[in-house]
């Protein structure tokens, strides 16, 4: 059964230390790495293919909208990409949802990243609109998902409540490491999670603590990272 390092990150567009984020990428050792708030203006390409290749792993999945990506690492295969646009909102930031169907020792698994708004109803009616892709994809692609990602929001909300009624909360279910996410200077909520297929076991799930390079968490971006172990079917 082979075992997955799934890592969630809001990287902040890169406008903190680069290189203090790649040391954190390369130190937890992803082999699946969803990504929010990626480059998406000048050089977006460029950027997200440099960071990809510091971290060494490859871009799986993303385009320019919405700041969202999923990289892969030496032992995961990309086998196919989507990448869909939530329902416009007025005045508010467009919401996306990257997904990628990936094999890894025989085994595969359609692997997502997004972002939810800020805004309760907009974010509500967007986690529907997520979940309905994902089922979608892991009926074309016959496998089990997972969705990582900035929620907005901590559980017991009604948007955390949809996804954790549908798949694991990884941490809920299995901790490992540390619970809150945001921020990475003065931690006080759990905002950023990772949700897996009800066949996939997580072994465990958290923002890793020592000997992973903590210290490099508030000087890489504002978020810190969760990590999932799996083991896939």
């Amino acid at each position: 059964m082979p075992v997955l390092r799934v890592v969630s990150y809001n990287i902040r567009s890169l406008r903190d230390d680069p290189d203090a984020l790649v040391r954190v990428v390369r130190a937890l050792r992803p082999d699946v790495l969803c990504l929010q708030e990626v480059p998406r203006f000048w050089g977006w390409w460029g950027k997200r293919r440099r960071l990809a290749a510091a971290c060494g792993m490859t871009v799986a999945a993303g385009r320019r909208a919405c700041g969202l990506a999923v990289l892969a690492g030496p032992r995961v295969t990309p086998v196919a990409r989507e990448f869909h646009l939530l329902h416009r909102v007025p005045g508010l930031h467009r919401r996306g949802l990257a997904i990628a169907a990936l094999e890894v020792e025989g085994a595969r698994l359609v692997a997502a990243s997004t972002h939810l708004d800020l805004v309760d109803a907009p974010r509500r009616a967007h986690t529907r609109q997520v979940l309905a892709l994902l089922e979608r994809a892991g009926r074309r692609h016959r496998a089990p998902m997972l969705v990582a990602g900035d929620v907005n929001q901590e559980p017991g909300g009604d948007s955390w409540a949809l996804l954790a009624g549908r798949f694991q909360d990884g941490y809920a279910v299995a901790p490992a490491g540390e619970e809150l996410t945001f921020s990475s200077a003065a931690p006080r909520r759990r905002i950023d999670g990772i949700f897996v297929d009800p066949r996939i076991e997580v072994a465990g799930c958290g923002v890793p603590g020592p000997p992973a390079p903590v210290e490099l968490y508030p000087r890489a971006t504002d978020h810190r990272p969760v990590l999932a172990e799996l083991h896939l079917p």
